[in-house]
């Protein structure tokens, strides 16, 4: 399965949900979610995403002075995002139940667990 085409369709609700934990700048946001697990995930694709909900209203930005380059454009989250979040959230856990009981298994399981053999 490609994991690439999975990240499309939740994008939105990962840099949601990443910056609900804290402001954040592109490459700090695309760092966190690769921290996260999303390893495939790509830049154009988090920097098209923060614009388009940036535009939409869910994020906020703002622009701080950079001693080691250029200034960065920060984003935080709006109301608007963060109901747009909450709404994600309960999709998800309609479509991963779903999938878990499609695939015969009770919970979901992480590719760090099976390399652990949890």
């Amino acid at each position: 399965m490609d994991a690439t085409q999975l990240l499309k369709g939740v994008l939105d609700a990962a840099v949601l949900a990443v910056i609900s934990k804290g402001d954040g700048y592109g490459y700090d946001v695309i760092k966190r979610l690769q921290d996260s697990g999303l390893t495939e995930v790509g830049d154009a694709s988090v920097y098209g995403t923060l614009r388009r909900l940036f535009t939409i209203g869910a994020l906020t930005s703002y622009v701080v002075p950079s001693e080691s380059g250029p200034h960065r454009k920060y984003y935080g989250i709006t109301p608007l995002g963060l109901q747009m979040l909450s709404e994600q959230r309960e999709v998800w856990q309609e479509f991963a139940s779903a999938m878990c009981a499609l695939l015969g298994t009770t919970h979901l399981i992480l590719p760090t667990q099976i390399e652990k053999g949890e």
